[in-house]
């Protein structure tokens, strides 16, 4: 696992901050360890609170690591509904850390990724945060892109026939290595499924591409506020409801079913609680909000799960080539079966909303 004096320079990064923000005498960096992407880094300067986001070490990918480009859409949606973090500056010198990087102030608040804060533990508060989770998607989905300087950010036509082409590409990718150790014949009709499905897309808009309870920070009152979205690294122009499908697919229902032992991994077993939403109820909110009907949900839905299971073949390939030794990722043996299942039981209406 990389340290921080492994992601960071701490004098070149102490004269930058320097340039930006004037001197400070306390100066600390911390490394922030969770996520399996971009590195995420907490600094001290004086009594501002700071995160750095930079590329991981090693080789990587340069649409998946863009962290200019995260930067870019955060800064764009600065002056806009959608509440994200303020930025600070960013550079394209490698000679300050050794990467291109970024920095923006750091919110206060919590994630909600395994458990629910004390505050949150009310029937209120649960209702509202699902409704800020909503409104937020539906404040992204009415971002005036071209307004605010994201015209070229994407290629918003075909968007939604691009991401089934694009994720079975990574399944052949997996595949090559995971096929000696298991096979997942599920994941070709699924593939063949998608093909043949593909809507019509609706007016394309900014989209998030990660959008989920963990990819956002809700401020420390007593009442859900949602304060911040981050993780915008895989943002686009494109259809947006890739981005409602990706969001209801980690979004446990309270009358959910039985569970894949996977799925009681990746989404927070708390939303289950009656207090909680529906996944239907949260549609009928984003449609009220948006003012658009949502039309072949099921594609969506099933697009979600397929992304997901691709994901996940890739992370079991690289536990396979010895690059990683991530317990999540040896799960994957079973947990990309269990997904296939899970995206052939929406298709076949077995799982409805």
């Amino acid at each position: 696992m990389a340290t921080e004096s492994d992601l960071v320079d701490r004098e070149h990064l102490r004269s930058f901050l320097e340039e930006h923000l004037g001197e400070a005498e306390e100066f600390d960096v911390q490394r922030h360890d969770q996520g399996f992407s971009n590195e995420t880094l907490f600094v001290s300067w004086d009594d501002t609170e700071l995160v750095i986001r930079r590329p991981p070490i090693g080789e990587t990918a340069d649409t998946a690591h863009d962290v200019l480009r995260e930067y870019e859409v955060v800064d764009a949606l600065q002056d806009t509904d959608v509440p994200v973090p303020t930025t600070v500056a960013a550079t394209e010198d490698s000679d300050i850390i050794g990467v291109p990087f970024y920095v923006m102030e750091r919110l206060d608040g919590d994630v909600l990724r395994y458990s629910e804060p004390d505050r949150f533990q009310n029937s209120d508060a649960r209702a509202g945060v699902g409704e800020e989770m909503i409104d937020t998607l539906a404040a992204i989905h009415s971002v005036d892109y071209e307004a605010v300087g994201l015209g070229e950010f994407g290629n918003p036509e075909g968007f939604t026939a691009r991401q089934v082409e694009r994720w079975q590409g990574q399944f052949e990718w997996a595949f090559e290595e995971t096929t000696e150790s298991r096979e997942v014949p599920e994941i070709a009709e699924i593939g063949e499924w998608l093909e043949a499905n593909v809507p019509d897309e609706p007016a394309h808009t900014l989209v998030h591409g990660d959008y989920k309870l963990d990819n956002v920070i809700f401020g420390p009152d007593p009442e859900p506020e949602l304060a911040g979205v981050l993780d915008w690294e895989m943002s686009t122009l494109g259809d947006p409801l890739t981005d409602l499908g990706w969001f209801l697919f980690f979004w446990l229902d309270p009358v959910e079913g039985e569970m894949s032992s996977l799925m009681q991994t990746m989404a927070p077993m708390f939303l289950t609680d009656d207090d909680y939403h529906t996944r239907g109820e949260l549609l009928d909110r984003y449609e009220e909000q948006t003012g658009v009907e949502v039309q072949n949900l099921k594609f969506y839905r099933v697009l979600a799960v397929y992304k997901m299971a691709a994901l996940g073949e890739m992370f079991y390939a690289r536990y396979l080539m010895g690059n990683s030794d991530s317990t999540f990722y040896a799960m994957m043996e079973d947990g990309v079966p269990q997904l296939a299942d899970h995206g052939l039981e929406i298709i076949n209406d077995e799982r409805p909303i």
